[in-house]
């Protein structure tokens, strides 16, 4: 199947594409675009006479879409939040879709960059003081490894 278009310079366009089409334009798998279908993330697809499951050429740029925001640490569900959002974007308030969930998001992403550094210079000192068991450091009054701290730390409540 073709699309028409007006301008016979510019070439045709397949009107729907087959599963395998969006998966490999996409850069995921056939089952991954199965499973979004199910989660509701990606719209149920026509079928062809013979069974064969078509899609609109707009299913890659929605799979593209998803794939970035898992990149930028959304969860699927979060995901699916954000493509509601944007489906019903006429008349949205500012404070709500894509700016307000990136803001929360990054907050997030800070604490974990924050928790990250924190283990690492744990392990630099662990590996510096030269330890070789935790459990004969932990109980040594020398052991260079905040372990109560580790185990503590308080989360900050960053406000946006």
């Amino acid at each position: 199947m073709t699309r028409m278009h007006a301008d016979p310079s510019q070439p045709e366009t397949p009107a729907e594409l087959r599963a395998g089409q969006v998966a490999e334009a996409a850069g995921v798998n056939r089952e991954t675009l199965r499973y979004y279908e199910r989660r509701g993330l990606l719209a149920q697809p026509t079928r062809s006479p013979g069974g064969h499951r078509l899609y609109a050429p707009e299913a890659i740029t929605v799979l593209r879409v998803i794939k970035a925001a898992q990149r930028l640490g959304f969860t699927l569900d979060e995901v699916a939040d954000l493509l509601e959002m944007g489906r019903h974007r006429h008349g949205s308030r500012p404070d709500a879709g894509l700016q307000a969930q990136a803001k929360v998001k990054l907050v997030e992403i800070e604490d974990r960059i924050a928790d990250l550094q924190t283990i690492r210079d744990n392990l630099r000192t662990a590996l510096d003081a030269g330890c070789d068991d935790l459990t004969v450091c932990a109980s040594s009054e020398c052991c260079p490894l905040p372990f109560v701290q580790i185990t503590t730390r308080p989360r900050t409540d960053r406000s946006l």
